[in-house]
This record gives structure tokens, C-alpha cells and sequence, in this order.
């Protein structure tokens, strides 16, 4: 694609119950089916926490950059992301949707800001843009505020 500034690529072998691995080796993991799932709840990671890690790595950088524009400390603030699989309401045998959570913690800043700096950040955040109008998503500001 023109203008890539980065690509990474993964491979998954047998699906929720196998195994994952990113082709320059830094990443490679096990696979287990949630027993919520009808899984047996192995040692193995799955899908959603392995998206809701790199979702909140990338909201929480977005975040940062934002308020670094502003010249707005945010060395205390953290951010957590749930991702959940739903059924979809309007048609439970269609599979699958999936929903996400946003919760950010941003010490030391008053709350007016800090929501201000969290909807820059969704709007700029490539994960919140690529899934914007596709999944449910909510961003909220959980303790740890001025």
C-alpha cells in the first residue's frame, strides 16, 4: 500500500485451539478456547485478550501523544481495554460481534481535560478508527483523576 509506514504480519494455526506466531518470531503463542466458549480454559491466550492488548498499547500511545501536544503530563495514566464477544441482537444465528471497553486513568489532570484529551484520542487512535461504526465501543474515564 502506498504510504505504509509499518506492517506486521501473524499466522494462526488450528484456529482458537493452536497456535500464533508473528513472522519475525517476537511473538508466538499458544491458543486456548475460553470455557465461556465451550473451551476447555487451556494455558493459552485467545483472540480478544491478544486484541485488547495491542488496542490499549495503542489507545494509551494516542493518548499520550495528544497530551504531549499539549504539554500535558500524563507519565501517571494508564489505559485498560475490554474487548467482549455478543451475540447479535438483531439475529443471534449471524455469529459474532464484538464490543470494546476503553477505561483510562489519567492521574494529575482535572477531569474536564482528561475527557477532553480521551475523545482526541479515540478520534486519532488507529485501532478506534478502524472499528469505529463497526462494534459497539465505549470510552470512559475511571479513577485516578486531579
Amino acid at each position: 500500500m502506498s504510504g505504509t509506514l509499518y506492517s506486521a504480519t501473524a499466522t494462526a494455526w488450528g484456529g482458537r485451539e493452536g497456535r500464533a506466531a508473528s513472522d519475525d518470531g517476537r511473538i508466538d503463542v499458544a491458543l486456548s478456547m475460553p470455557a465461556g466458549l465451550g473451551g476447555d480454559d487451556g494455558p493459552g491466550t485467545n483472540p480478544e485478550q491478544l486484541f485488547a492488548t495491542a488496542y490499549a498499547a495503542c489507545f494509551h500511545s494516542a493518548l499520550k501523544a495528544t497530551a504531549r501536544r499539549e504539554q500535558i503530563d500524563l507519565s501517571d495514566s494508564a489505559v485498560s481495554v475490554t474487548i467482549s464477544l455478543i451475540e447479535d441482537p438483531q439475529d443471534p444465528e449471524a455469529g459474532w460481534n464484538l464490543a470494546a471497553r476503553i477505561e483510562a486513568q489519567l492521574g494529575g489532570v482535572d477531569a474536564a481535560t482528561a475527557q477532553r484529551l480521551l475523545e482526541i484520542a479515540h478520534q486519532r487512535c488507529p485501532y478506534s478508527r478502524a472499528t469505529r461504526g463497526n462494534i459497539s465501543q465505549e470510552v470512559l474515564l475511571v479513577g485516578g483523576v486531579a
